[in-house]
C-alpha cells in the first residue's frame, strides 16, 4: 500500500519546500523505497507554459511533454527519475477537469461545489501516481502558503485525504521559519506557532515540523516548538541555510528526518542510507582543481530562477570536471558590436540561452559572432542554437538579411522557419513541440564524440527549426547538421567544423542533467573552456 507524505509552508513563501521534499525523497530512495514527488500549484494558469519566466521563473519539460514547475528539475535531479504530467497539477487543471465533466452532465443534477467537488478532483489527483503500482511512498508539495485564499481548496483536500486513509498512511511536514531578531539577539518562534495555528484551524495538525533557520536552534527551543506546536520533540527538524542545495540531504540526514518520517508512517528503516555517490559528487563540487568563467547570455538575467536547469548543469558539469563553473549574467540587450569583445573578452566559454521574442536577440547574433570569429567555446540552446544559425547566414554566407520568421515574419531568407504543423496553430497553452524525441548523430562529429553514441533523445520546447532549404549551402560553408530527428529530417544539432567547440541543439539538454548523470554536452563544453583557459595562461 503506498503511503504518502504531504509538504505545506508557513510564514512566508520561497523557503525551499521543493528542496526539503527532494532531498527527503533522495534518503528514503538511498534507502530502497520506491519514491515519487508531485507538486500541487494554487495558480488558476493551467500549466505554467504561458507565463513570463520574471512571474513564475523556468518553465521545466517532462518527457512526455509536459510545461510544469521548477520544482520538477529538483525532484528529477535529485532522484535521476524522470517525472510526467501527473507530477504537476495546479487550480487551472482541476477546476477544467470538474467544469469538463459538468458540462457532460456527470454531476445527475447536482449542485457543483468547491467541497466535495474540487476537493475529490484534488484527491484524486494526489492518488494516480500512488496507484500506479510504481511507487512506496508520494511525496505531495503543496505550492504557496498556509493562510493564502487560493491554497484553502488544497488545505481542506488535504485534511479529508489524511482521514481517508489513516495517521500511518498520509502524514503532513510543515515548513515554516525561526527568523533571529538582531536586536534582541534571539531566534523567535512565534511565526512558527501562528503558522501552526492557521493549519490547526483548518483541521490539519502537522506531523513534523521543519524550521528554516539562520542559527541553529538549541534544545529548550526545539522543545518550546514542540510544546506549544503539539508535536513530538523528535519531530522539530533544524534546516540550516546551506552553502549549496545539494548539502541538505546529507542535513536532514543528520536531523534524521527520513528516520522519523519512517516511523510515523509505521514503515521499516531498512538499511541505511546509501549516499556515497552523492557523497563522492559533493567533494568533487566543493574541492575544485580548476576554475572557469563562462558567459550566459540572456534577456531574463535579471531572474537566475529562469534559467535554474542550466545553472545546475553547470554545478553538475563541474563536480565532474573538478571545476569550479562561474556564471556570469549578461543580458543580451547590453552586447553591441562596439562593445562585445569588453563584454566578453575575458571569459573562457559563452552559452547562449534559451528564450522567445525579439527583445535582445540582436546582442545574441553580436556575442556569436564574436565567440566564432575568436575560437572562445561556445554552446547554443534552442534560440540560442538558431542565433547561431542566423549569425553564420549573415556573416558567412553572405544573406545579410538571414533571419528567423519568428521575428522577420517576411525574411528573404528565413534560415528558421516555423514548423508546417504549428502553422495552423491558434492557442498558445502546450501547443509548441514538446517533450522528448529523438536524435541520430553522425559518426565522425563533434556531437558525436560527445555523446559516444549515434542515437539520443533529447527534450524540446519550441515552435520555429532550422530550414532544410538551406542546409547545402551551411554544410559546403562548414557548419554540419551533425543531429537530425530520424522521422522530420528536422535539424536537431548543428556545429562548426573548424573550431575547438561550437555546437547548437534545438533542444534543451539542461532539463535532463542530474547529480547522477551530468549531461554530456555540458561536462565537455566545461571541459572545453578548462582548455581554452589553458591555453590563455600559456
Amino acid at each position: 500500500m503506498t503511503k504518502y507524505i504531504f509538504v505545506t509552508g508557513g510564514v512566508t513563501s520561497s523557503l525551499g519546500k521543493g528542496i526539503i521534499s527532494a532531498s527527503l525523497a533522495k534518503l528514503l530512495q538511498a534507502r530502497g523505497y520506491r519514491v515519487t514527488i508531485q507538486k500541487f500549484d494554487p495558480y488558476i494558469n493551467i500549466d505554467p507554459g504561458t507565463l513570463n519566466p520574471y512571474e513564475h521563473g523556468e518553465c521545466f519539460v517532462t518527457e512526455d511533454g509536459a510545461e510544469t514547475d521548477l520544482d520538477l528539475g529538483h525532484y528529477e535531479r535529485f532522484l535521476n527519475v524522470p517525472t510526467s504530467q501527473a507530477n504537476n497539477i495546479t487550480t487551472g487543471r482541476i477546476y477544467q477537469n470538474v467544469i469538463n465533466k459538468e458540462r457532460k452532465g456527470e454531476y445527475l443534477g447536482k449542485t457543483v461545489q468547491v467541497v466535495p467537488h474540487i476537493t475529490d478532483e484534488i484527491k484524486r489527483n494526489m492518488r494516480i501516481l500512488g496507484e500506479s503500482g510504481e511507487y512506496d511512498i508520494v511525496i505531495t508539495e503543496l505550492g504557496g502558503t498556509v493562510g493564502d485564499i487560493e491554497s484553502l481548496p488544497f488545505i481542506e483536500a488535504v485534511r479529508q485525504f489524511k482521514w481517508e486513509e489513516g495517521s500511518t498512511n498520509a502524514i503532513v511536514i510543515h515548513l515554516t521559519l525561526v527568523p533571529y531578531l538582531a536586536a534582541a539577539g534571539e531566534l523567535k518562534t512565534k511565526p512558527t506557532q501562528h503558522s501552526v495555528k492557521a493549519l490547526l484551524e483548518y483541521g490539519i495538525q502537522p506531523d513534523i515540523l521543519v524550521c528554516r533557520t539562520e542559527h541553529h536552534l538549541s534544545a529548550d527551543l526545539r522543545k518550546k516548538i514542540a510544546l506549544f506546536c503539539n508535536v513530538n520533540i523528535n519531530a522539530v527538524i533544524e534546516s540550516m541555510d546551506a552553502s549549496t542545495i545539494y548539502d541538505v540531504p546529507l542535513l536532514m540526514l543528520k536531523e534524521q528526518l527520513d528516520k522519523t518520517v519512517l516511523s510515523k508512517l509505521k514503515l521499516p528503516t531498512k538499511n541505511d542510507p546509501d549516499m556515497e555517490s552523492w557523497k563522492d559528487f559533493l567533494g568533487r563540487l566543493k574541492n575544485p582543481t580548476a576554475e572557469v568563467r563562462i558567459g550566459l547570455i540572456g534577456k531574463y538575467v535579471e531572474l537566475p530562477d529562469a534559467y535554474k536547469s542550466i545553472i545546475e548543469s553547470f554545478v553538475h558539469a563541474g563536480s565532474k570536471n573538478e571545476c569550479k563553473v562561474k556564471v556570469e549574467y549578461i543580458h543580451s540587450e547590453g552586447i553591441f558590436p562596439d562593445n562585445v569583445k569588453e563584454k566578453l573578452g575575458h571569459l573562457q566559454g559563452v552559452l547562449v540561452a534559451p528564450g522567445f521574442g525579439s527583445r535582445g536577440i540582436e546582442g545574441k547574433i553580436d556575442a556569436i559572432k564574436y565567440v566564432r570569429e575568436n575560437n572562445v567555446p561556445f554552446f547554443g540552446i534552442c534560440l540560442g542554437m538558431q542565433c547561431a544559425v542566423i549569425e553564420f547566414g549573415r556573416n558567412v554566407l553572405g544573406l545579410k538579411d538571414a533571419h528567423t520568421t519568428e521575428i522577420e515574419e517576411n525574411s528573404a531568407n528565413p534560415v528558421i522557419n516555423m514548423m508546417e504543423e504549428q502553422k495552423k496553430v491558434t492557442n498558445k497553452g502546450g501547443t509548441m513541440r514538446l517533450g522528448s524525441y529523438p536524435c541520430d548523430i553522425k559518426k565522425g562529429t563533434k556531437a558525436f564524440s560527445i555523446y559516444g553514441k549515434s542515437h539520443i533523445n533529447e527534450r524540446h520546447r519550441h515552435r520555429y527549426e532550422f530550414n532544410n532549404a538551406y542546409l547545402k549551402q551551411y554544410e559546403d560553408a562548414g557548419m554540419i547538421a551533425s543531429g537530425m530527428n530520424p522521422q522530420t529530417n528536422l535539424v536537431e544539432i548543428v556545429e562548426l567544423k573548424n573550431h575547438p567547440f561550437f555546437v547548437g541543439g534545438q533542444f534543451h539538454p539542461e532539463l535532463k542533467s542530474t547529480v547522477a548523470n551530468p549531461h554530456p554536452l555540458f561536462v565537455k563544453f566545461v571541459a572545453a573552456a578548462m582548455e581554452f583557459a589553458k591555453k590563455k595562461t600559456n
